[in-house]
Formats: structure tokens, sequence, C-alpha cells
């Protein structure tokens, strides 16, 4: 995997060989406040460690001082936080993981971001099943035959057309999360031509 910037969000830690991939390939590891204490359990360390810091252990805020970054900001959560500190540092090519997982609140809320970080960045998010890939405007994704796929629109007067899913959507809109769920792609590409969005894709892992 090419080497990318790796946000670790304080959800549950990846366990999948793909996520563990994307972490042991990574160019730099930004740690959302308490995901340091999980990425040094598994024997690696962040290159930048930013949130409010109130999960942050003190003996690892003493020890990683030096690449501390603090925001009080309470408008945003931290994996805003860090993916604008990322934004600010010039580093735009971004893999989130950890996002997921522990509390379902938190899992929608981290999902639903992604159509607001892809706004500034060129961003996906990775779980332990598969990869979400937000879309601003009318694209082609790399599918395998047989993959599961699921489509949101986060703005529901959205109208999606799609090529290569076995239920195909013509210029559907998707009034609610479910509509566009559990498809298949047919080939090795999915195409899907929309004006309005985000959109956001879900590729289970073969």
């Amino acid at each position: 995997m090419s080497s990318k910037t790796i946000i670790l969000a304080d959800g549950s830690f990846p366990e999948h060989e793909i996520p563990l991939g994307y972490l042991k390939g990574a160019e730099r590891i930004i740690c959302c406040d308490g995901s340091a204490e999980q990425l040094l359990k598994a024997g690696m360390v962040p290159d930048a460690i930013v949130g409010d810091l109130d999960t942050l252990p003190a003996g690892i805020a003493e020890r990683f001082a030096d690449r501390i970054y603090r925001s009080k900001e309470q408008e945003t959560n931290d994996l805003t936080k860090a993916v604008d500190w990322c934004v600010r540092m010039g580093y735009r090519d971004l893999v989130i993981l950890g996002a997921t997982g522990k509390r379902e609140d938190h899992t929608i809320g981290n999902i639903s971001l992604l159509a607001e970080y892809v706004k500034e960045t060129s961003v996906i998010m990775v779980t332990d099943t598969g990869t979400f890939i937000p879309l601003v405007k009318s694209s082609s994704v790399s599918t395998l035959p047989g993959q599961q796929v699921s489509v949101f629109s986060v703005d529901p007067g959205t109208a999606i057309t799609s090529e290569g899913l076995r239920y195909p959507l013509k210029d559907l809109k998707l009034t609610s999360w479910w509509v566009a769920t559990l498809n298949e792609a047919v080939g090795e590409t999915i195409s899907l031509t929309f004006k309005g969005g985000p959109v956001i894709v879900y590729l289970l892992f073969p």
C-alpha cells in the first residue's frame, strides 16, 4: 500500500489485515487523543497527537510533549480536529482508521463527516469490514466482481444513476439511508452519476 497520512481515531483499534496494512505502511500517524495509547500497545509511535486531550494518559502526554497539539474547540470532535490539523500542515491524502466501534453514535457521526472532509482532502475511512469512499462529483470506483456495495447520499434530494451494480440506480433519490444498501458490483468498476451530493460509497472487503 502506498504511504499516506493515517488518522487513528479513538474507536476500536484495527484488527483486519487491510486497515493494519495501512497503519504499518503509513508515512505518518496522527492520533486522536486517547488512540495514542492503543497505538503504543501495538508497538507503533504517533507522529502527532491532536485533540482536547481529555482521554490522553498523563504519562503519554509527558513522553510525547513535543508532538502534542491541543485544541480546546468544543464545536468539533477530535477526529475533525485531527483532519483540520492535517489540512493546515499540508497533509491532504488521508486514511482514517479506528473511527467505528465502541459507540454507534460516534460511528454514525464519523462516517457522515466524510462528506465534509472530502471537500478539502482526498480521504477514505477503512474499518475492519470495508472501506467508505466519499464522492463530491460523478465518479467511478474500483471494485471486484461480486463485491458488496452500499451507497449513501448526504442530501436526500440528490438523484443518482449507476452503472456496474447488480440492482441499478436510475435517477434515484436516496430518501432514507437504507434505500441503496446491500447492492453488488458485477465487474471491476462501478460508476455513479449525480449532481449535488456528496455521496458516500461503502465497499465490503471480499
